[in-house]
This record gives C-alpha cells, sequence and structure tokens, in this order.
C-alpha cells in the first residue's frame, strides 16, 4: 500500500532502537527510547497559500530529518512495518552525511 501525504504532512521511516548501550549492556525493548531521526519516505504538496497555490516544503523524499520526540501518528504499514506521519512543522532538522 503507497500512502500519499496531503497538504504539509510527511510520511516517515523512524530508525531503529539501539539494542545496546556504549557500554555494551543490552537493552530489553521497554527500556528503549524511540529515536528522534528517521528517513522521509513522501511528502505531501505544501500548504496553500492566500492565493490558492501551494508553498513547497523544505523537505524532500529520501532526506533523513531529526524530528520532536512526540511528532506524528504511527501507523503499521503492510508486513508490519511502523511508519509515521506528521506536519512538516514537526520536522527540527534535515541531517545531512
Amino acid at each position: 500500500m503507497k500512502i500519499k501525504p496531503l497538504a504539509d504532512r510527511v510520511v516517515i521511516k523512524r530508525f531503529e532502537a539501539d539494542e545496546k548501550t556504549a557500554g555494551g549492556i543490552l537493552l530489553p525493548d521497554t527500556a528503549r527510547n524511540k529515536p528522534q531521526k528517521g528517513k522521509v519516505l513522501a511528502v505531501g504538496p505544501g500548504k496553500l497559500n492566500k492565493d490558492g497555490k501551494y508553498m513547497p516544503l523544505d523537505v524532500k523524499e529520501g532526506d533523513t530529518v531529526l524530528f520532536t520526540n512526540w511528532a506524528g501518528d504511527e501507523f503499521k504499514q503492510g508486513q508490519g512495518e511502523d511508519i509515521l506521519l506528521m506536519r512538516a512543522d514537526d520536522i527540527l532538522a534535515i541531517l545531512e552525511s
């Protein structure tokens, strides 16, 4: 199933949580923090301005982004993959490598 976001919404696949601490201790699922980084899978057309034209978003498909801790809504896609659907305003930065 392909998701096409509307307006200023963005579809993001959150990166996996670390299974170990820096010291090598294995963490159970309940103790892992959800990462605040992910990859942009799809982008909506943008916000409508007063003239009725779409203002494009700053992010594009394939970008790695940093977002707020409780941003967006989680959904299960296809084979149990979790994705996030959030507003572009919840994205804090684009990470460059």
